[in-house]
């Protein structure tokens, strides 16, 4: 695991800074490039869901998602007791300064609690070049850090093997595979415990 990650606030706004990208809360600046990648048909593939108009994108972006991070954060200031609150970051490359995926966390109702989940998403253009393995252990480190988060989940379609990858990379230990939504999906998870005794 990781142990360089910084969690710091620049200009007021969160980041968590891993070794090649920044983990940074969206801003409302981030909708252009934001959108453009909820269009690369590598994500929708996976995430069909996220395919949305850009109305709608920046709907929840000012109504939601801005909103709820900074509820988290200030969750997290007053004793990281984050409860169902969800924490939405970009992935920001350090070479260009480009909003390129997404690593968020939030609850997944489909599964048993505790159902905190982590999720992510990289642009096509940035692959393969380890980015989403740090992203998810920079955010793994924070919750398991910062916050009263005991144990993580996380899901990926079968299918989808870079995705699985990832998060074997990562420590997660497979449970079982479950079915939403008609497809077949694995099912990991990492306590807190576990990862501090690797």
């Amino acid at each position: 695991m990781n142990s360089t990650n910084q969690f710091e606030y620049t200009n007021n706004v969160f980041t968590i800074e891993c070794a090649d990208i920044i983990l940074r809360e969206y801003r409302i600046e981030d909708l252009d490039e934001f959108y453009a990648l909820t269009q690369q048909s590598e994500i929708t593939e996976f995430l069909p869901g996220w395919d949305v108009s850009k109305e709608q994108r920046l709907e929840w972006l000012i109504n939601h998602e801005l909103i709820e991070n900074k509820q988290f954060l200030k969750a997290v200031s007053e004793g990281g007791n984050i409860a169902q609150l969800r924490l939405r970051l970009g992935i920001i490359s350090k070479e260009t300064g480009e909003f390129i995926g997404w690593c968020c966390t939030g609850i997944k109702e489909e599964l048993p609690p505790p159902n905190r989940e982590i999720m992510f998403a990289i642009s096509k253009h940035h692959r393969n070049n380890g980015y989403t393995t740090q992203a998810t252990q920079g955010i793994i480190k924070f919750l398991f850090e910062k916050t009263d988060v005991q144990e993580i989940n996380i899901i990926a379609l079968i299918r989808n093997i870079p995705s699985n990858r990832v998060i074997q990379k990562c420590g997660f230990r497979f449970i079982n595979v479950m079915e939403i939504e008609g497809e077949k999906i694995n099912c990991y998870k990492l306590s807190k415990e576990t990862r501090s005794h690797v």
